[in-house]
């Protein structure tokens, strides 16, 4: 009988081996969440590796997206004489790298008071995710890390894998729920298909003469994220 459970143990322990040789673990950004380039790398699972923040993926498009709007932390407006539409301007005033705690900036997107906190009411504050990973990433020495998205695909545009995340990174801080910027509404499929299917969402991000350019203050979303939009509006715009 000891023979046999010996046996058994040994049998157990390498089919357990094989197992684990193919649960290999898979690179993912820090935020495990919608990046820059329209792609999706949340890997669904427990085995990511935290690879590190990134500014140009995971860092600048919030601030972009939530603080850049008219009025506010552009290169026009200057609202405080804080700009947020690069690394530069960004931690430019009151910033002090390693040290979220004593950065201004960290201290208004997490004020309670909504007179107070940024971005203003009635714009929606920065999810607790978003601050996190701000706050990591002046911990960490906000460090200006560029060029590391995950690789841009255009003959891929399917709604939730790729022109969701480009919305939602992007385009959601000025256009979502009753204050959205202009009526356009951008953080709900029919408001994206809306906004593409007549044509101006393609002029905005294309930055066509006579509108305005869209990211506000930002720069111009990358010729593969373009051909994305471009590609699910020919398609249909289906909600994929």
């Amino acid at each position: 009988m000891k023979l046999i459970k010996i046996g058994t143990a040994i049998a157990v322990s390498a089919i357990m081996a094989i197992a684990c040789q193919h649960k290999a673990n898979t690179p993912a950004p820090a935020n495990t969440g919608s990046n820059n380039n329209g792609g999706n790398n949340n890997n669904g699972g427990n085995n990511t590796v935290d690879t590190g923040i990134c500014f140009s993926r995971d860092i600048l498009p919030i601030f972009i997206a939530n603080c850049t709007q008219s009025g506010c932390h552009n290169a026009t407006d200057k609202a405080d004489g804080y700009v947020f539409t690069s690394y530069e301007t960004i931690t430019a005033k009151e910033f002090v790298k390693g040290n979220a705690s004593e950065t201004k900036l960290y201290k208004a997107i997490t004020d309670n008071d909504p007179k107070d906190r940024m971005p203003q009411a009635p714009a929606a504050p920065l999810t607790n995710a978003q601050i996190t990973l701000i706050a990591r990433w002046i911990n960490e020495g906000a460090n200006n890390k560029t060029n590391c998205g995950t690789p841009c695909d255009s003959n891929n545009f399917t709604y939730s894998a790729n022109i969701k995340p480009i919305m939602d990174t992007y385009c959601k801080g000025c256009h979502s729920g009753a204050s959205a910027s202009k009526g356009v509404v951008l953080d709900t499929y029919d408001g994206v298909k809306n906004a593409t299917l007549n044509g101006k969402l393609l002029q905005t991000i294309r930055h066509e003469a006579g509108v305005s350019a869209m990211p506000s203050g930002g720069a111009k979303l990358s010729t593969c994220q373009i051909a994305q939009v471009q590609k699910w509006a020919a398609a249909g715009a289906l909600n994929n």
